[in-house]
């Protein structure tokens, strides 16, 4: 079972897979130098981007989040504020403290090499750390992989089953069939039992820590977002909206008949505006999709009448059951299958979350997850400039727009459909198999080429 630990995790932008991977990455790259008592003999690193990564990877930030991990900071506690001065001085003194505490000779264009020609044989988000001697002799060398929302694995270890947890998890599911059975057959809600399976492995008080956690964190970004104007960085000129949609919102003498719709989009946008600007951000599944998830959330908490915190927990439980059954059986890389596995299922899992909030039964649930992907299907990453700006931060609104539309459905629905959800998982996975790869983060095709040509 993927947990909520996993699926929730609080980083920075601008992507769960350009930044918070690779700086996890080199932080365990440089963790381990150390736990093998080699930091002492080493004088160079030498961080190779391949793919996606090479193509895009200045645009996502990658290599500053390089150099903030092999520097021993982490995206769930390094300071979004002070991290581009870090990297400043880092390029200033032509030294890194290694791990935080080993200083060597640093310089970014000479030890970071993107390479977009070398092959990719496991996943198309790839990078390798080298560590050298002072007389050029190799001291260390190992190769990852970005596998999307944050995780990270070794090369040789994609496409491996997970290592069995100690903890027997009382509703172990792999498709969306299973865990449907499994709930209507004990009794349970879709929240309640991801939940039993959380408390399997962790403490009731933790699960229910990270939940608010993980809420507090989405909430407090939309603030930020909302509160903050300015140009995004990138060479886009891109301008921050949310602020004065918000301060348009609020001078309405009267509601317009769509105006939930708009403040809907206002709240996904001001998420994906900080995190193109590399603020603290959830991946909900990723970064490049964190902003779904959040605007379905404060779309419940702040318009649907009866809302309250234990709504919130139930919604991010069973979003959490959503996003698990996506990443087992497909995945949520834009690298791998396109846009569909970012917007897309951060689309469905705010669907079934928003559904379960507001009363829906586990069929409801499982349909309103499925309309949310089913028209996501074969939707591109093509990110202009690799930045996660154009069309990325609309994008998420009508993401956020569509999850609200799905779970309405739903909801007049009694849970009967034609296509199930593990149809369009299914197809999700074999559309992206399918997918030319200049449609799947590499700017190579798409709006990303399109637009300077117009």
């Amino acid at each position: 079972m993927i947990s909520a630990f996993e699926l929730f995790k609080v980083g920075i932008g601008p992507s769960s897979s350009h930044t918070v991977g690779p700086m996890v990455a080199a932080a365990s790259f440089a963790d381990a130098l150390a736990g093998r008592g080699l930091l002492a003999r080493v004088a160079r690193v030498e961080t190779a981007l391949y793919g996606s990564l090479a193509w895009t990877g200045k645009g996502h930030g990658t290599d500053k989040a390089v150099i903030l991990g092999l520097a021993g900071q982490r995206p769930a506690t390094v300071n979004p504020d002070r991290a581009d001065a870090l990297v400043a001085e880092v390029a200033q003194e032509g030294r890194l403290p290694l791990a935080g505490t080993h200083a060597i000779r640093f310089e970014a264009a000479r030890d970071i090499l993107f390479d977009g020609v070398a092959e990719t044989p496991k996943h198309p988000n790839t990078l390798a750390f080298r560590a050298f001697a002072a007389d050029g002799a190799l001291i260390a060398e190992e190769r990852w992989c970005s596998i999307g929302g944050g995780f990270v694995v070794p090369e040789a270890e994609v496409g491996r089953p997970a290592p069995a947890d100690e903890a027997p998890l009382p509703h172990p599911f792999r498709n969306a069939r299973e865990l449907l059975a499994m709930a209507d057959g004990a009794g349970l809600t879709i929240a309640e039992l991801v939940s039993a399976n959380e408390h399997a492995r962790r403490p009731a008080t933790q699960v229910s820590a990270h939940l608010d956690a993980v809420a507090d964190a989405m909430m407090a970004c939309v603030d930020r977002g909302i509160a903050t104007s300015g140009e995004l960085p990138g060479g886009l000129q891109v301008r921050r909206r949310a602020k004065a949609i918000r301060d348009s919102l609020l001078a309405r003498n009267a509601p317009s008949p769509h105006e939930v719709m708009d403040w809907v989009s206002l709240y996904a946008i001001a998420v994906n505006e900080e995190n193109a600007a590399g603020g603290r951000v959830v991946t909900a599944p990723t970064n490049g999709a964190a902003g779904v998830v959040p605007a379905t959330l404060r779309y419940y908490r702040d318009h649907c009448p009866g809302a309250n915190a234990a709504g919130m927990h139930v919604f991010l439980l069973t979003a959490t059951a959503i996003g698990a059954l996506f990443k087992m059986n497909a995945s949520i890389s834009g690298a791998e299958v396109g846009c569909q596995g970012e917007v897309g299922v951060a689309c469905s899992m705010a669907a079934g979350g928003l559904a379960a909030a507001l009363g829906a039964s586990n069929a409801q649930i499982e349909n309103a997850a499925e309309i949310g992907m089913e028209h996501h299907l074969g939707m591109t990453c093509d990110p202009i400039g690799g930045l996660v700006q154009v069309p990325c931060i609309e994008r998420n609104a009508f993401g956020a727009i569509s999850a609200v539309n799905a779970a309405s459905l739903a909801l007049y629905g009694d849970g009967t459909h034609i296509v199930s959800l593990d149809k369009v998982i299914a197809t999700m996975r074999e559309t992206g198999r399918d997918m030319a790869s200049k449609y799947k983060e590499t700017s190579l095709g798409g709006l990303a080429v399109n637009l300077p040509e117009c």
